[in-house]
């Protein structure tokens, strides 16, 4: 991260990717000896936590995605900032509501971003379960990391120390992904790819003049990583039998 600073930063976004918290206090560490913000992006990060502290509460601001396949979930788009800083709670209201501090009275260029009272009405009785369901995905991930234990070709995810995966997604790494892919497709079981394409490599990015080959490390985990049926109502046995194909 240091390396990429320049004079032109003014933040670091750790993302929580799949559930998995960030090493935050080296983040923090960073972004304090530089002036930094730190904004969380802790879309796929619902409940989860480092060294007791929940995601989305350690950096400047968080931010949460609603979409319904997400661990907390509405039943359309949403989505939500939080901050205990009051100029950047000050700004985001502005943002999400036109610009207008009160009625027609625009002070700043915004959008429409208000969450329907009916979205919300959905994510409050489901906020009440979000912690029962994120156990039962620990739950299913370590019987994952039990029946494909000693598979040689398969890399499962990791977690970092202190942290308290929610395990949005379960994504291993297999160099013959496309192959397991297409063989558990046949046998009836759907995987996805989080992501194929990464960032630096999309068309919308081109003015940042980077090259295939330009972050290896990268690449080389988008051609290898595939994400496995994961979420609250996956049974044992059906966990079993897809481990099973897999050896």
């Amino acid at each position: 991260i240091e390396r990429a600073i320049t004079k032109r930063t003014k933040a670091i976004m750790p993302v929580h990717l799949y559930g998995n918290p960030c090493d935050m206090e080296s983040v923090l560490k960073i972004a304090r000896k530089h002036n930094l913000f730190v904004v969380e992006d802790a879309c796929q990060a619902h409940g989860a936590s480092q060294n007791g502290r929940k995601t989305g509460t350690l950096g400047d601001l968080g931010a949460f995605s609603f979409y319904p396949t997400k661990n907390l979930g509405c039943y359309g788009d949403g989505g939500m900032v939080i901050t205990n800083k009051k100029d950047i709670s000050d700004k985001v209201k502005l943002l999400r509501n036109y610009g207008q501090p009160s009625r027609y009275d625009s002070h700043i260029k915004g959008i429409n971003s208000r969450l329907d009272e009916i979205q919300a009405a959905i994510l409050r009785v489901k906020l009440r379960y979000l912690e029962q369901f994120n156990e039962r995905r620990r739950k299913i991930a370590n019987l994952y990391k039990k029946y494909l234990e000693g598979i040689k070709e398969i890399t499962p995810p990791s977690r970092e120390r202190g942290a308290r995966h929610v395990f949005h997604l379960y994504v291993i790494r297999c160099k013959n992904r496309d192959r397991l892919k297409k063989f558990l497709s046949r046998k009836g079981i759907e995987t996805q790819i989080h992501y194929p394409i990464p960032l630096h490599l999309q068309k919308a990015f081109r003015y940042l003049r980077y090259r295939k080959g330009d972050l290896k490390v990268t690449e080389d985990s988008a051609r290898q990583i595939l994400s496995l049926p994961l979420f609250p109502g996956l049974e044992e046995r059906e966990v079993k039998r897809i481990c099973r194909y897999i050896r």
